[in-house]
């Protein structure tokens, strides 16, 4: 066991980008930066890091195939301690929802429910995981808009949409990489059900879908620059999925990098509607 094991299996990094891109759902919504806001922040990331860690002790045995170097295979974590973890965050991170808005401890108290139930049972139902992750990651802006009530939910769905799609393209990339380990741990994915170079065909439609929402007029900021700045991270996005295009095997779909290029890709269109709302 280790301090470091404790921090890499919430995926800091992850986390963090999650706790900041809240902030784009507050602006979205018109409600101030204030300090209180930092416990939304605090929130995400607790529940993002909280949901990380308890999909890593559900996926323990997945792992140990997958990915022997993560956190609980490696023995830099034990199975308790990575379940007393979660729980502790998940309680964490509601709290401190709770004393932004109702709404907001409420997208807090179901979305924690959701990544345990993707964790535990989801994961491995074709497309119904998926779909969960997917709509956690849109999410984070509606749970910022929430922090103005229902009209600021209402105004970052165009966003949520934009971020649901690609999410959902480099999930199914994702289960096309580890049919190997799922099939060993018992999990029936949709690369499981439709072959891996149909589903690499799924991903690209959906990644179109989110370039093609992303240039619509749906977004506050829509403007000649946001067009050029918002193509360099559309390009990314579809060189990821085109480079798995032909794959037929989860070997080929690894060795293409599609879905770090794909994880690339979204994290500069995130930074960009940051950029976008604070100056636009």
């Amino acid at each position: 066991m280790s301090l470091r094991g404790y921090l890499q299996i919430i995926r800091p990094v992850n986390a963090l980008v999650a706790g900041i891109a809240v902030l784009l759902g507050v602006l979205v919504a018109g409600v101030g930066l204030t300090p209180v806001m930092l416990l939304l922040v605090l929130a995400v990331f607790c529940i993002t890091g909280a949901g990380n860690a308890v999909n890593d002790y559900c996926d323990r045995g997945i792992d140990a195939i997958n990915r022997p170097e993560r956190p609980i295979p490696s023995g830099a974590v034990s199975i308790g301690g990575a379940a007393l973890y979660s729980a502790v965050l998940f309680l964490s991170g509601i709290i401190c929802a709770a004393f932004v808005h109702p709404l907001c401890f409420g997208f807090a108290c179901v979305n924690s429910i959701l990544l345990v139930a993707y964790a535990a049972r989801l994961k491995g139902v074709p497309l119904a995981g998926n779909l969960v992750v997917s709509y956690l990651a849109g999410s984070i802006f509606l749970f910022g808009g929430a922090a103005g009530g229902l009209d600021g939910i209402l105004l970052n769905l165009p966003l949520a949409g934009i971020v649901f799609f690609p999410m959902m393209a480099r999930e199914i990339l994702k289960d096309a990489e580890d049919i190997e380990g799922d099939r060993e741990g018992g999990a029936r994915t949709l690369p499981m059900v439709i072959g891996v170079l149909t589903s690499c065909r799924v991903a690209s439609v959906l990644a179109a879908g989110a370039v093609f929402l992303s240039i619509l007029p749906i977004v506050p900021w829509w403007g000649v620059w946001y067009l050029v700045t918002i193509a360099l991270a559309d390009v990314i996005i579809l060189a990821a999925v085109v480079s798995s295009l032909g794959c037929a095997k989860s070997a080929c779909v690894r060795e293409s990098g599609a879905t770090k290029t794909l994880k690339t890709g979204m994290f500069a269109a995130l930074a960009l509607f940051i950029f976008w709302a604070l100056v636009g």
